[in-house]
């Protein structure tokens, strides 16, 4: 242990501990912008400097570790000034427009700033125009280069988290920037959307594609009929963006919400999470006992940024993908075909939303192939959670106090299994619960699989089903794939059945939930999922009685033709 003063009080901390987490463990709060612990301990800002007694300067607190007999002054008259002047230097940089900002209200620069007392800015402002300011309107992820404060988080999370480089350092001395890598366009980087780049951004540097306008307009054309979905992993993070705990707002005041807002319909993501489980575990048992798997694994397809990934970086392997769509995507071509027929709604009326956790679910419902119900795109819509957030708070709704209302029918009814795919792992258990019961015939215990749950970056289990051993693999964040891709390429791992999940901890940890600034909360909103699975009736995806009503009613049966041609992907 080591032995220290800071701001007279003394302090004892293990070994090898930094000023910043020292001073924290006395409830001393020394201010950072750049600082992720262990990913981007660069000390660029230079806004956690403080006095060390017997040192000539002032020393980044973030990646200097404590001395025996330290004695630090994280609020001295020079430890201040220089904080003063950094910030205002970061600010003469910085479009300095908090209230036209996305980020108002949750930027860390805002907060330090405001901290500080400072009121103006004694530098020259030095702003991006030109070629140097343009960015692509039209991708589902937007950058504004002067927000930028080139802390650097968003190169460190997509290189050592991700594995992707997308983002890097351009230019020199004053004219340095953060930029696409290589001098590429954003669209020519193999980006995956993950949209962790935006969640550990500190200022509105980087945001989702604003799609609220269309929202606001489809919701308010009395010539459409609008239908929303609610992925599970919202539930579990909504309200945070108004500063509730987290899952304290139900999912029935999120309907309440949605309804508020003028939708027509709202319904759970969950039942179309079902279905999804009824074709990739049909899939996945064919493949099983046709010797398909002997060799090579079949992989979760329900992770678009999974999907971008494998696509770009192993595309040999994409061939493995199990063909079934997403929930989202499943969700879109029942509505707007069986769920049309139920409402007496003429499909081509019908306006698909999502709300969802994820900005590649933005460029999901874009592709080619997800238009198969013959209405234009079967998703016309993806608005992250939060964007949502931003809408009711627009329309100055009592979230914390709204009262809650049930999801609509047919397709507003869903399982635990459903629930669960939200956190990593759970789109591996509920397919397993169920095709456990197609070969012995009867359910298992709900909590049999598991095993395969788990925040940690890869997850390894094995059971046994219809006599065979079934080899799985659960992993969740781009780098960890990329370890495991590796690895499967070489021969030196043989699963059966692998899901990825491109962010960490999986859709709880969604590019497009609310961001808590250094605070990661998969692990924290991933386990809410998990409750409110076990406090389900119905646990097991084939038990959903709309789900039997739909296949009794339109698709006959798991990987039909009817179901091939509606609910999976055709190359």
């Amino acid at each position: 242990m080591v032995n220290l003063t800071i701001n007279s009080i003394p302090v004892t901390v293990p070994e090898g501990t930094t000023i910043l987490d020292a001073a924290a463990s006395v409830d001393i709060e020394i201010p950072s912008l750049c600082y992720l612990k262990e990913l981007n301990e660069i000390s660029a800002c230079r806004v956690c400097c403080v006095e060390v007694e017997g040192e000539g300067k002032l020393v980044p607190s973030c990646n200097n570790v404590v001395r025996e007999g330290m004695v630090i002054h994280t609020n001295s008259p020079r430890a201040l000034e220089a904080r003063r002047v950094n910030m205002e230097l970061i600010l003469s940089q910085h479009d300095n427009k908090c209230a036209t900002c996305i980020r108002s209200g949750t930027c860390q620069l805002q907060k330090i700033a405001n901290d500080m007392g400072i009121l103006g800015v004694s530098y020259p402002t030095d702003l991006a125009h030109g070629k140097k300011a343009d960015w692509t309107t039209t991708f589902p992820l937007y950058r504004d280069v002067n927000k930028c404060i080139k802390c650097m988080r968003c190169i460190q999370v997509c290189d050592k988290v991700q594995s992707l480089s997308v983002w890097d350092i351009s230019g020199s001395g004053a004219r340095t920037t953060i930029d696409v890598s290589e001098n590429r366009v954003i669209k020519q980087a193999d980006c995956s959307l993950c949209g962790q780049c935006i969640t550990h951004c500190p200022t509105g540097a980087l945001r989702e594609r604003d799609d609220t306008q269309k929202a606001y307009a489809a919701l308010g054309d009395p010539d459409r009929v609008t239908i929303v979905q609610i992925a599970p992993a919202v539930r579990a993070a909504w309200g945070e963006a108004f500063g509730m705990p987290t899952g304290k707002a139900t999912v029935g005041q999120l309907v309440s919400v949605l309804r508020k807002l003028g939708a027509d319909y709202v319904f759970d993501t969950t039942f179309s999470a079902d279905l999804t489980i009824m074709e990739e575990g049909t899939e996945l048992l064919q493949r099983l006992q046709a010797g398909d798997l002997d060799n090579q694994p079949m992989f979760t397809s329900c992770c678009p940024g999974w999907v971008r990934f494998l696509k770009s970086q192993f595309p040999e392997m994409t061939g493995r993908l199990s063909t079934a769509k997403s929930p989202q995507q499943m969700f879109g071509a029942v509505g707007k075909t069986w769920l049309a027929h139920n409402l007496g709604v003429d499909a081509d009326k019908i306006y698909s939303i999502s709300i969802m956790p994820c900005i590649a679910k933005k460029a999901e419902r874009e592709l080619p192939s997800m238009d198969s119900a013959g209405h234009g795109s079967d998703v016309d819509l993806v608005i992250t959670t939060r964007e949502l957030a931003r809408m009711a708070r627009a329309e100055h709704l009592d979230v914390e106090n709204i009262a809650e209302s049930a999801f609509d029918s047919p397709l507003g009814d869903g399982t635990g299994a459903g629930v669960i795919f939200g956190a990593t792992g759970g789109v591996m258990e509920a397919a397993l619960r169920t095709a456990y019961y197609c070969v012995e015939g009867v359910n298992p215990p709900p909590d049999t699989f598991s095993d395969v749950r788990g925040f940690e970056g890869r997850k390894e289990a094995s059971f046994t089903l219809g006599g065979k051993k079934l080899r799985t693999c659960t992993v969740s964040g781009l780098k960890n794939a990329r370890d495991l891709m590796e690895d499967i390429r070489s021969g030196a791992v043989h699963y059966d059945f692998v899901e990825v999940m491109a962010c960490p901890g999986g859709c709880v940890g969604g590019g497009g939930q609310p961001i808590l600034d250094g605070v990661e909360m998969a692990d924290v909103r991933g386990p809410k999922l998990y409750k409110l699975d076990s406090q389900r009736p119905l646990r097991f995806s084939h038990d959903n009685p709309e789900i039997i009503r739909l296949y009794e009613e339109y698709p006959e049966k798991p990987l039909g033709e009817k179901s091939h041609h509606l609910l999976h992907t055709h190359g």
